[in-house]
């Protein structure tokens, strides 16, 4: 299971990052400073760094070289969302820079995309009766395999990476199709349809009131 270190001070935060985190199918471990997420890094194995720059002790620009040392990929989390940091922050060698406040959805997205680029994603994904293949973009319900069209798939990869999580119609579509949403198109409504009737999964993705849908 990909293991991810979650280097946040403030604890509602690294609660809030940690519950989906897990909820998306990662390991996940808190520091609630530096000095405890500089222990973690030297005596643990971790695939991500979810890194603080404001941490008491160490601060996360002092645990860059730490991580990079062990050549561990580290998406930073700041208020500090200066373009000033930001580059500091991508020179000494961040894969990504995420300022606060952010969207749960768009850091799943960033945490997907980096160890994506690392080759550590997981290949395969047991949701309810359904098993997911990200590597050969199958699925499987009951040992039988279902015939998912490929935004139907990144849909369902969506949601499943998602669990829980209401998620906007415009959220949605930029996710699977990219650009932006027109609030009159039917396209994530169909879509959503189909993928629900194909797996049966009716109880399981549900409509939320003036939002969208949620896989619960």
């Amino acid at each position: 299971m990909i293991r991810i270190l979650i280097a946040e001070d403030e604890e509602p935060i690294s609660n809030l990052i940690r519950v989906n985190l897990v909820r998306a199918g990662y390991s996940c471990v808190c520091a609630l400073d530096g000095e405890k997420a500089a222990d973690y890094m030297m005596n643990e194995h971790f695939d991500l760094v979810l890194l603080d720059i404001m941490l008491p002790g160490i601060d996360g620009y002092e645990l860059m070289e730490y991580a990079r040392s062990m050549e561990l990929p580290v998406i930073f989390l700041t208020a500090l969302s200066t373009t000033e940091h930001k580059v500091k922050g991508l020179k000494m060698g961040a894969d990504d820079y995420l300022p606060k406040p952010f969207e749960i959805v768009e850091l799943l997205a960033r945490v997907e995309a980096v160890l994506r680029r690392y080759h550590k994603t997981e290949k395969t994904m047991e949701v309810f009766d359904i098993t997911i293949d990200t590597a050969s973009r199958t699925v499987k319900q009951d040992g039988r395999l279902v015939s998912l069209t490929m935004k139907e798939f990144d849909l369902l990869l969506l949601f499943v990476r998602n669990r829980n999580i209401a998620l906007y119609r415009d959220t949605i579509y930029e996710n699977v199709w990219g650009g932006e949403y027109m609030e009159e198109s039917r396209t994530v409504d169909l879509h959503v349809q189909r993928l629900k009737k194909k797996l049966h999964w009716e109880d399981h993705i549900v409509a939320v009131y003036k939002v969208g849908y949620r896989l619960q």
